[in-house]
């Protein structure tokens, strides 16, 4: 599968995903493990791809069985542009906090994290995240747990990543200051296959 959009050719039908489940879940889980990004213990940024977005997909019909050609397209139109376009790489942020009172104080703290997330390839400037795009997570009072980000590169920079540069990332927001330099090898490679 390449970066292009998935269709609802390259889905299975519920009946056919219900016996293949369980090995391409396996395969998705594994390929996850090189896409995810922790930033501290509570900031995680998950690269997504065709095939983590037509996982979801695959999951959002068997909850919810949908089976109609209207209902599968929805969840295309949904999905789709979370699928890197070969020039960008697109991640779904989430703040992690497992106490309750804890979660809500840091997330009043946190407003606004989302523009301040940031990668880096090699020796150029940093890129901050594009976030939110398709609808604003957060209010005056606080930010949101989830948020979706494109992070959109330079043909110099996606070269530079392509031939093994390094890459950091990390967010600087004065409630929220960390850098994860360099990112490990096998998230790096990972995010070089979603660029053209």
């Amino acid at each position: 599968m390449n970066m292009s959009k998935l269709t609802r050719d390259d889905l299975y039908s519920l009946e056919k995903y219900a016996e293949v489940r369980p090995d391409f879940r396996a395969r998705v889980m594994a390929h996850k493990k090189n896409r995810k990004l922790p930033l501290g213990p509570n900031a995680t940024l998950y690269f997504e791809d065709a095939l983590t977005m037509q996982y979801q997909i695959q999951e959002m019909l068997r909850i919810e069985r949908i089976f109609e050609a209207a209902g599968i397209q929805e969840e295309l139109d949904a999905y789709n542009p979370l699928i890197p376009d070969g020039s960008n790489w697109k991640a779904t942020f989430m703040l992690e906090y497992t106490d309750v009172d804890e979660r809500r104080a840091a997330l009043e703290q946190l407003i606004g994290i989302e523009d301040k997330v940031w990668v880096q390839v090699a020796d150029f400037g940093k890129v901050y995240a594009i976030a939110d795009e398709d609808m604003e997570r957060e209010d005056e009072a606080k930010t949101s747990t989830v948020h979706f980000m494109r992070f959109e590169l330079t043909p110099e920079m996606a070269r530079a990543v392509k031939e093994g540069g390094s890459v950091s990332a990390g967010i600087d927001h004065p409630a929220f200051t960390i850098a994860v330099e360099p990112i490990p090898a096998t998230v790096r490679d990972a995010l070089a296959a979603d660029l053209a």
